[in-house]
């Protein structure tokens, strides 16, 4: 099983998902750079450093030890046609045992947004997790005004599950998420009566 998390490549049909690599920081960096309108008010306050190609190394060995003890899944999203970057999707904070759980996080640069793109990455990733991995539930969560963000999970297969309240620190502020999951074998709403 380490085997297969080691060499991790996703394909879908306009896509390439892949662990990001020392030679990404550039296009990394521009697309981060021209998207930060676009993008700050979802994330987390950028550090300092955020842009810069020690913070960027720093995360690409990161993603690979996180991919080497199984812990999480980061991936760029590269499109087939010319290579290029356009975003990121990461399963992390992935529960073995019992729970066999993940967490999906993801960004995409603002001149690819609303293209399908990432709705192409999710069922990737999502189908990764569910047949490879064998993740039996995938969280995800976001602001309860991000309504492009709800929207794309839910056309993913993850539904709403409630509300957490100061769950992450937005743009410097605690902010509360809605919360979805996608799980591998759903029953929900659904009873045995026939």
């Amino acid at each position: 099983m380490l085997g297969v998390r080691r060499k991790i490549r996703i394909e879908t049909e306009r896509l390439v998902l892949r662990p990001p690599m020392h030679a990404d920081f550039r296009p990394w960096s521009n697309l981060r750079r021209e998207s930060i309108d676009f993008l700050a008010p979802w994330e987390p306050t950028w550090a300092p450093d955020h842009l810069s190609r020690k913070a960027f190394t720093n995360r690409v060995y990161w993603a690979q030890r996180s991919i080497a003890n199984g812990n999480a899944v980061p991936l760029f999203l590269i499109r087939r046609t010319d290579d290029t970057l356009l975003g990121a999707i990461t399963l992390d904070n992935i529960r073995r045992g019992p729970a066999q759980a993940g967490t999906t996080g993801y960004w995409i640069g603002a001149p690819y947004a609303r293209q399908g793109y990432m709705r192409e990455a999710i069922a990737g990733l999502v189908y990764y997790a569910f047949n490879v991995l064998d993740i039996s539930r995938i969280e995800a969560g976001c602001l309860p005004e991000n309504t492009p963000s709800r929207s794309l999970l839910e056309s993913c297969g993850y539904k709403y599950e409630g509300v957490a309240q100061s769950y992450l620190q937005i743009n410097g502020r605690w902010r509360n998420h809605v919360l979805y999951a996608n799980l591998r074998h759903d029953r929900r709403g659904k009873t045995d009566v026939g």
